[in-house]
């Protein structure tokens, strides 16, 4: 009996090596279904002043889990060291990529030759960057504010003639007062530029004049805090406001409305980003129209990062699609937006 036993113990301990050991060449690693390494993506955003903020945060964080991809987020609150300090924290961990919306467009060649030293790629979202080698990230993607700044001049320009409107101080000229976005931002710049460089090219652009101009932060009530100052200026003079975010013009509507006005009507409103807040106040009168910035990027970077650790080409530049949308709309659109 001892024998067999014996026999029979070493026929199972010879079964257990052959299952342990077999001979095919498969590992019995932890890696993810297909045998791909699980990739992950340092991200630093940077804060959460608006709402259009919060919404291209959250498209990250889906789109990141939709896709199988880890992501270490961080949160700059609105200062540049924050970001470099992260992107660092992201080299030392040894993450696969990394991705971030700069807070201003300079400021970025060391740290971004950092991880270039490192092998790690970078992808820049949502705002630009000015860098003296452009090699230092593999790709940009988001909007183009310099062409929504356009726009918001094109429908300004069309919609004055469509409604007869004539200055109300009397002269020939609208006068326009700007709430520009954080100062130093591309996104701020961009804007800027491609208003004042579509009025500039248009025929009927000495029929404008930008009277005051000051950065309301991005934020709701720096917005309504600038707008007050303007208002103590110029109450009778101003014709148009055009706000750099959606934000800032719902700040400014209740200065306007404290100061016995009618948004909207004695003041034309427009704006960019396009969310759900605007597209409200255009319902109620108050507003007159929201030009498009996409803030559901995150799909696009998730492909993007994707192809770039494959070795597949991307794009330096990829814009997502936007649009315009005046009051006479907003009502129909609402339901639709995602934001």
């Amino acid at each position: 009996m001892k024998k067999i036993l014996a026999l029979v113990m070493a026929i199972m301990m010879m079964v257990v090596a052959a299952g342990c050991g077999g001979s095919d060449g498969k590992s019995s690693g932890s890696s993810s279904a297909g045998g791909e390494k699980k990739i992950t993506m340092g991200f630093s955003q940077i804060g959460a002043e608006s709402e259009w903020r919060t919404a291209n945060t959250e498209s990250v964080k889906q789109a990141a889990k939709d896709a199988g991809i880890e992501l270490q987020f961080s949160d700059a609150q609105q200062k540049q060291e924050n970001q470099i300090k992260a992107i660092r924290s992201f080299i030392a961990q040894g993450v696969d990529i990394i991705a971030f919306v700069p807070i201003v467009e300079t400021g970025w060649d060391t740290v971004l030759k950092e991880a270039k030293d490192a092998k790690i790629p970078v992808i820049v979202v949502d705002r630009d960057v000015k860098v003296a080698d452009d090699s230092l990230y593999v790709a940009k993607i988001g909007t183009d504010s310099v062409k929504e700044g356009q726009n918001v001049f094109k429908w300004l320009d069309e919609y004055m003639k469509k409604q007869n409107k004539t200055p109300r101080a009397g002269g020939d000229q609208f006068q326009v007062v700007v709430l520009e976005g954080t100062v130093g931002s591309s996104v701020a710049i961009g804007r800027q530029n491609g208003f004042k460089d579509a009025m500039a090219k248009s025929e009927d652009g000495k029929k404008f004049n930008i009277l005051a101009s000051q950065t309301g932060e991005f934020t709701r009530a720096k917005g309504q805090e600038v707008m007050e100052s303007f208002l103590k200026s110029d109450r009778d003079k101003i014709d148009v406001l055009f706000a750099h975010n959606d934000d800032m013009a719902l700040g400014a509507i209740q200065a306007i409305e404290a100061a016995g006005l009618q948004p909207g009507k004695d003041i034309t409103i427009i704006s960019i980003d396009g969310v759900k807040g605007i597209f409200e106040a255009m319902i109620k009168g108050k507003a007159n129209c929201t030009v498009e910035c996409n803030p559901l990027q995150g799909q696009l970077l998730m492909e993007t990062a994707k192809k770039v650790l494959n070795g597949e080409k991307v794009e330096k530049l990829v814009y997502v699609d936007e649009g315009v949308f005046p009051a006479d709309v907003a009502e129909k659109t609402l339901p639709e937006r995602k934001y």
